[in-house]
This record gives structure tokens, sequence and C-alpha cells, in this order.
């Protein structure tokens, strides 16, 4: 038996599928349009974002004879669509997780901020859902509300799927929405008055694994049902099965995202971490502490766009490697803000510590060491206000093929990093949580069996350097912030 996952990422969408021993059978992928209308703003085209999914799911069921049992859904978190039901058709482009156009919306309703933090887990901030949804109906162009709905791209995604016939989230995406009572488990009934959002918008809230329907509009997947669905990072982490309180994982992506699972405990943190909702063992929800960096893998992409001293990812180990080290320069990738543990939404990119000797592979190397200095600030916070000891830490996502700098992570936090041998860790959590709810599996110990090799990076850094550099970083911060 075979399973199809599809993961809708924040630059791409990677289809995949997998066979019941969780090894990757065929991938495809494509990168859709990235749209900045402002400084600080950010959009995508929710048509053309469903065409990647179509185009991606064409390409593995070309020449491909095994049979499709179901399919699992992931995607990027907090990016908001709003669109006609009888039209099928958005009312505005997706207003993408990154953007921080409603950070004036924020402003007003700071005075609320406690209460939001208690009920959501979340911070005030333009990064979550419900400021934008606020923002996509004052600009709808007076639509009958009747006629719209709203979702963010896994709702989309299952509604395109299913021809319009299931309009359903799961309790991962719900929690980021800052619309969901993550205690209660329901819709917030104070937070939706408080934001003017209406009832009737909202989808259905579903487990992770559970029935969303079946699919109506792919050919040659007719009838095949979708039962697996998580956020981009809970679904990274289920496929790191990080089943167990405790057990923690990055995912070096667009940003980075740092979870973990603390099981049935609901732990608030007064500096910036956020409180989740993730998935069990058995595809139902139960509470991660998640640090959000904004920027990770962007910034390696920004190097090859915009400042275009790069033709590809693949050139930055040997740049990094080219110099001793990073010449005094520092790399502050707050693009569109600062996340966990800074949340500061006012903050842009800085690069400080230039000299006239600083070169194109110090730059290249600061970018990536960026990404390290970030990871250690958010587990540093996490082991503080948590009270939780993370010895070893579980990586995925592109970046992690660069060895430079998986070993830098090491040697910044002290601490065993361990990347598995498959990277497609987000689309296998998708795939498992649905082959677990369609019953390829009888239970996690038999997906723990099917673990596979890791490499795995130890730390071989002086303490003594370690200290300099990540005080070198913490200046950098500190002249990158504005609040």
């Amino acid at each position: 038996m075979f399973i199809l996952a599809i993961d809708q990422g924040t630059t791409g969408t990677t289809s995949v599928i997998f066979d019941d021993k969780n090894r990757v059978v065929k991938k495809a992928y494509r990168e859709f349009m990235q749209i900045y209308p402002q400084p600080g703003w950010v959009e995508h085209n929710p048509l053309e974002i469903w065409e990647t999914v179509e185009d991606t799911v064409a390409d593995l069921l070309t020449g491909f004879t095994g049979k499709i049992s179901a399919v699992g859904l992931t995607n990027q978190r907090e990016t908001t669509v709003l669109w006609d039901k009888t039209t099928g058709k958005p009312v505005h482009n997706a207003i993408v997780w990154q953007c921080r156009r409603t950070a004036r919306i924020c402003e007003e309703f700071r005075s609320h901020e406690k209460t939001i933090r208690e009920k959501t887990g979340l911070p005030l901030d333009p990064y979550f859902s419900g400021t934008k949804l606020k923002w996509l109906l004052e600009n709808q162009n007076d639509r009958p509300i009747e006629n719209l709905i709203f979702g963010t791209i896994d709702t989309w995604l299952i509604w395109k799927l299913t021809n319009g016939e299931v309009h359903a989230t799961d309790y991962t995406n719900a929690s980021r929405t800052m619309l969901f009572n993550i205690k209660e488990k329901i819709w917030d009934r104070d937070l939706l008055d408080l934001f003017g959002i209406p009832d009737s918008l909202l989808p259905e809230v579903k487990n992770s694994a559970d029935d969303y329907g079946k699919i109506k509009s792919i050919p040659g997947l007719e009838d095949i049902p979708v039962c697996g669905v998580a956020g981009d990072q809970h679904a990274a982490l289920f496929g790191q099965k990080c089943f167990t309180t405790g057990q923690a994982k990055n995912t070096y992506g667009t940003g980075c995202f740092l979870l973990v699972n603390t099981g049935a405990n609901l732990i608030h943190t007064a500096s910036g971490l956020l409180t989740t909702l993730a998935v069990d063992g058995q595809g139902r929800p139960c509470y991660a502490l998640e640090g959000s960096i904004f920027i990770a893998g962007a910034v390696i992409q920004w190097l090859r766009d915009e400042l275009r001293i790069i033709t590809d990812a693949g050139e930055t180990e040997n740049a990094a490697l080219s110099v001793g080290d990073n010449g005094g320069v520092y790399f502050v990738p707050a693009f569109v803000g600062l996340g966990a543990p800074h949340w500061d939404s006012k903050a842009r990119g800085t690069i400080t510590g230039l000299t006239r000797g600083s070169t194109r592979d110090h730059i290249i190397r600061a970018a990536l060491e960026s990404m390290a200095y970030q990871t250690y600030d958010v587990i540093n916070i996490m082991e503080k206000e948590a009270g939780i000891q993370i010895d070893r830490l579980s990586v995925d996502g592109g970046a992690t093929v660069n060895e430079f700098l998986m070993q830098f992570q090491a040697d910044i936090l002290n601490r065993t990093v361990a990347r598995p041998a498959m990277a497609e860790l987000t689309a296998l959590g998708a795939g498992t949580i649905a082959g677990l709810q369609f019953g390829i599996w009888k239970d996690v110990d038999e997906l723990l069996s099917y673990r596979g090799t890791e490499k795995i990076y130890t730390p071989a850094m002086h303490d003594a350097y370690r200290e300099k550099l990540l005080a070198g970083w913490q200046q950098a911060v500190r002249k990158t912030r504005t609040e």
C-alpha cells in the first residue's frame, strides 16, 4: 500500500508517495510566485498554489502503477485565505504568515493581549491568522458575508480537493489562528466578537487523523480519502517520531521552527515562546512549546535572488568553509521582524561588524550562522522557562544538507544534533498520520521500527570561543531591536 502526502510550503509544493515502510517512492516539486506589494507585505495567489498541487500530483501519477490508499496534507501555517464559496474564487491574494501588514490592527487590540495569550497560547502579533482575516474582511469590497468562508492553506486545499464538499481544518492549524481556545479546544466566542469574525466563516475543527472527505477534483485520485492533516511544523514533529514529552525537533525551512512535545501539559511562558497544539501518537491533539524564527532558509534565498552573490544554495557550504571564521560579521535577518524570543515586529535586518576586509564569504557564513544563533536563543529560553532539558535536537528541512551549518549548530548549542537520512520529514508526518487513520500501521510502536539511519553531529567547539561568538550575536541583536 502507498500513501500520498502533499506538503504545501511557503515557497513551493512538494508531493511525495511513500510506501508502507516509510520510504520515499517518488516525489515532485513546484515553486510559485512570492508577491510583495509593499515593504513587509507578503502574498500568495491561492489559485496558483492549487495549480502546484495539481501539477505535482500529476507528475507523481505519471507512470506510477501502485495503488494510493490515502492522502495526507501538511501546509504552511497562519497563511490566510478568504474565498467565495459560490464561485470558488478567493476575494484577495492569500495573506502569508510572514506578512506584517496587520501590525496596526495588533496595536489597536494591545490592551487585550493578556487575554489572547491565555486563551490561545499566542502573543498578539501580525504573524497569526486572526488579524489577517480581519484585514481581508475590511478589504473584500462588500461581498455578501454569507457567501464567504475562511481557511488556512490546509482548509483551502481540502475544499479544492473535495470540490467544495468539506470545509474543515485540524486542531494544529486552528491553534495558529489566534481565534481558537486551546484549553477548551473550540473557536473562542469572546475572541471572535473582539475581532468581528462571523461564525459562518469558520471551518469545522477535526483531529489530525480523521475523515476529511474523498478527492473529487484530481484525475487518478478519485474517491481516495484525505485522512491526515497537520500544520507543517506539527507534521514534522510527528515525522521525527517525537511522540514523548520532552522530545524536540527543529525544521530549517523558509523559517526555523523548534517544537518540543509537552504532552498533556499546557505550559505558558513569559518570554516569547508559543503554546500550541501538536499531534499525539493516536493522531489526537496534545500540547507543545514552539519557538518561531521567521527567517532561516529565506536568508539564503535573499543572497541568491536579491543580493545575487550566489547562484545556488549549494554554494554556501564551501563559501563558509573558505574563511576561518565570520570575521566579526553578524547577520540578523529580521526582514519581517524578529520572532521568538524577541517578538519585535518593527525590527528589520542588519549586517554588523563589516570592515574593509569583509568578503562575500564572510557575509554568506554569517547568514548560515544566523540560523544556528537564532535556534540557540529559542532553546536557551525554552529550557529556562519550561524546565525542560533538551539534550538532543532532531533536525530536518532543506538547510540541514549543509554540513557546515549542522556542525556549527551542534557547536553553538553544545548539544547533539541528529539528522535523519530522509529529508522529507514534514511530508512523512502527514503521510504517517493518514496511514494510521487508514489502518496501514496498527500503532506508533510499529512506526518507530521505521526510524531509519541518522547522522549525528557532536559539539567540538571550545567553551570560551562559543561564548565569544554568542556575545557578538547578542550585541548584533541589540542593535537590530526597536523595542
